[in-house]
């Protein structure tokens, strides 16, 4: 199980590398092209070797794709939403998230209340829930980083 998991990391790390390119990674994250290497090495001398979370954090955010996030997630099970329209921009304050919170709740219930008046959902009710939830989720994180910035200040 253990070589499973690490082969299939390190196939995803070397996904990622080789989506920036190796010269660009080592630059992002400071280590060298051998040392990149290795952490996507099949070799059996660095089979225990992967690649930092924080170096991993990095040359994900550079590739503009969750390559390891991803694979992770798979492996335990997770699904992922990827949203390219996403962030890490600093507009919006907490004030602001709780007002678009408060806003997509009740597009939630709306919804809830409309698909439940049958008593049955059907699946575009489901998937009109299931966009409105996605977008609740969006605006929780939303609030979740601007707290820990407030945290971390």
């Amino acid at each position: 199980m253990a070589d499973r998991v690490g082969g299939y990391l390190k196939k995803h790390t070397e996904a990622l590398v080789k989506a920036i390119g190796i010269e660009r990674a080592a630059e992002i994250c400071g280590k060298s092209k051998a040392t990149l290497g290795r952490y996507y090495s099949m070799d059996a001398e660095n089979a225990d070797r992967f690649m930092p979370v924080d170096v991993v954090a990095h040359l994900e955010e550079a590739a503009g794709y969750p390559h390891v996030t991803q694979a992770l997630a798979d492996l335990t099970g997770v699904t992922l939403s990827f949203d390219d329209e996403r962030r890490n921009e600093d507009e919006g304050h907490l004030n602001s998230d709780i007002v678009a919170l408060s806003q997509r709740f009740a597009m939630l219930m709306s919804e809830y209340h409309i698909s439940i008046q049958d008593n049955t959902i059907t699946i575009n009710e489901a998937k009109r829930l299931l966009s409105e939830t996605q977008a609740l989720q969006k605006v929780l994180l939303d609030i979740k980083l601007h707290l820990e910035d407030e945290t971390t200040h």
